[in-house]
């Protein structure tokens, strides 16, 4: 299936109560264990890719790999930029063959926010692509307590229709007690808040942050409004349990290290895809087409 923008699958997971989570990807091997697990699960899926990799010398190589691996698969998927930082990034995004972009100016003044996405819009719908931003501001974990706990930087929802009729993006990451990598506290989720979001757009609302979750907790944010979920932390730290554990075995090689990397990212992918709802999905998308 040749790599499309997610933006349909998104607005199809929002109408029918599920999530598409954005997997982050940095080398060939946990790009093999998200194929493998998308294969399996029968799900749709977005490769993400952190602006940060973009400034990598073998970025070219590694988007070329990435855009091979993904064309070969039967479900749809996606690569998108995640949290781009200017214009120029998410051109290179776009030359790459990214399929959607993220530009997060989320940090910057309302107005200014407006602006800059606004660019990036211009830019990308002359490639087709799916375009994300950030209203409100999703900080880190290991600053909840100053931050996401403390009610700061949640999306108001009295700006949403604005920002998004000035904008006009396609999918729209909002702020509402989540937080990027691990929390430092208790997560405390404004449910309220995302289906007042919700219920004033007609887009996919996405979330950044949840490593720390329960499983009813994500499926709780999944009936709340949430179609995008954006997962990394905890698929950083099992693959790097599970290649601690390869390293410490008698014998252990640099193969069966990098394997543990894959397996991890399988079998993890594989559990969010069920709690995200979006295993079978595909099947059902082949079938309504």
């Amino acid at each position: 299936m040749p790599l499309v923008s997610i933006v349909p699958e998104l607005i199809r997971a929002r109408n029918m109560g599920y999530a598409i989570p954005s997997f982050n990807v940095f080398e060939p091997h946990a790009v093999d264990g998200l194929i493998s697990a998308l294969q399996k699960s029968a799900a749709p899926c977005i490769f993400g890719v952190y602006s940060g990799c973009l400034k990598e010398a073998n970025i070219r190589a590694f988007a070329a790999y990435l855009r091979e691996r993904v064309n070969q698969l039967e479900v749809p998927a996606s690569i998108m930029l995640d949290h781009g930082e200017n214009l120029e990034q998410v051109q290179l995004a776009l030359d790459l063959g990214f399929t959607d972009v993220m530009i997060d100016a989320s940090r910057l003044p309302f107005e200014e926010n407006i602006a800059k996405t606004r660019e990036v819009v211009q830019l990308a719908r002359h490639y087709g692509a799916g375009i994300e931003a950030e209203l409100g501001h999703v900080g880190l974990g290991d600053q909840y307590n100053q931050f996401g706990g403390a009610r700061k930087g949640f999306t108001d929802p009295r700006l949403v229709a604005e920002f998004l009729e000035k904008t006009g993006v396609d999918f729209l990451a909002i702020a509402f007690g989540n937080a990027h990598g691990e929390y430092q506290s208790e997560p405390r989720l404004d449910l309220d808040l995302v289906r007042e979001v919700r219920d004033k757009v007609s887009i996919p609302l996405v979330m950044h942050g949840g490593t720390g979750l329960t499983d009813d907790q994500y499926r709780e944010v999944i009936r709340a409004g949430i179609s995008k979920i954006n997962y990394f932390t905890g698929l950083n730290k099992a693959a790097t349990a599970r290649m601690i554990r390869a390293a410490a075995e008698p014998g252990a090689t640099m193969f069966g290290i990098l394997s543990a990397l894959r397996e991890a990212y399988e079998e993890t992918c594989i559990h969010y895809l069920e709690v995200f709802g979006a295993a079978g999905q595909a099947s059902s998308t082949s079938q309504a087409r």
